[in-house]
């Protein structure tokens, strides 16, 4: 089963490139693999720190929360 999440996300892409396209500026992704790759690899990153609870709470750190 498909999550709706990921719909939702595919949707507001697609109505997002379309109102860049149509207004005629860049949109602000990269349009080559090597940085369609670049942002792959900071979501598995981001990921494996998630997996193995490592990080911590840099609002709480710094006095804010």
């Amino acid at each position: 089963m498909i999550d709706v999440t990921l719909v939702l996300a595919v949707l507001t892409g697609l109505v997002t490139g379309a109102v860049f396209a149509f207004i005629g500026v860049p949109i602000p992704a990269p349009p080559a693999l090597p940085g369609v790759a670049g942002i792959v690899g900071i979501y598995a990153g981001f990921k494996l720190v998630e997996h193995f609870e490592l990080g911590f709470d840099l609002v709480t750190t710094l006095g804010l929360g």
